[in-house]
């Protein structure tokens, strides 16, 4: 709780049994409220492992909605329990908790209503191991994205996100897709509601245990990520209003 907020974590879960108690235990008390964890149908413990550690709010997907579709739920949930500034945060480790502090603190004090915390300010993703193409993909389609939709985000594909619950309240993610195109048609969601994201600089893990996907899921990220943000571009011209904005 800050300045009488209630504070909410959501925990997208898929096969995070091994490094789920090593993430909750570092999520700074008292500050966070509740924390919500979906599990997307894991195929380990995960589901067990929330039990064992207290977790309050826990769903469980009985087939593997995707990336999106968990998130959905875990918005949902958190939106249901009266959460006022909602934190995503991968149970895999790969971003640490320690900076939920700093991004609730932005979205509290009323300087932004979004915080990301990005890989790419800094040395974070180069240090903390992100594969080369992957960041030079990360670059390509952060300038592209930056010149089409007018913005200057260091990042779009960060999965480390804060949020007022107003924010998501009032764009429509449920229309978006149930995989990992979600996170960037937010974003785009986000800056047609007029709403501006801030960032903060974010040390990032990548290791077996960090969640990834393969090329061919990559590819077809890339190229859907290419057309959302020409979709945008049409948006903002008023050539075409997509049902999503």
């Amino acid at each position: 709780m800050i300045n009488g907020k209630k504070v909410v974590v959501v925990l997208p879960a898929y096969n995070a049994a091994n490094t789920l108690k090593k993430t909750i235990d570092e999520i700074p008390q008292p500050l966070v409220d509740e924390l919500v964890l979906v599990d997307d149908a894991s195929k380990d413990h995960t589901l067990e492992v929330a039990k064992s550690l207290g977790i309050k709010h826990i769903i469980k997907h009985d087939k593997n909605l995707g990336y999106g579709g968990n998130q959905k739920s875990c918005y949902n949930k958190a939106i249901e329990i009266g959460a006022d500034i909602i934190i995503m945060l991968h149970p895999d480790y790969q971003y640490t908790p320690k900076l939920i502090p700093s991004m609730v603190e932005l979205i509290d004090s009323g300087l932004y209503p979004v915080v990301f915390g990005s890989r790419i300010l800094g040395k974070g993703a180069i240090n903390g191991g992100m594969p080369w193409f992957k960041y030079v993909a990360n670059r390509f389609l952060t300038l592209f994205q930056n010149i089409l939709i007018n913005q200057k985000l260091s990042e779009y594909h960060t999965g480390y996100r804060a949020y007022s619950d107003a924010v998501l309240r009032n764009i429509k993610y449920e229309r978006n897709s149930d995989n990992f195109l979600f996170d960037n048609q937010v974003i785009l969601q986000i800056f047609a509601r007029g709403y501006e994201i801030g960032e903060i600089t974010c040390p990032t893990r990548y290791d077996a245990q960090s969640s990834s996907i393969n090329i061919v899921q990559s590819t077809r990220y890339a190229l859907g990520v290419m057309w959302n943000s020409i979709e945008y571009f049409l948006f903002r011209l008023k050539l075409i209003k997509p049902s999503k904005y």
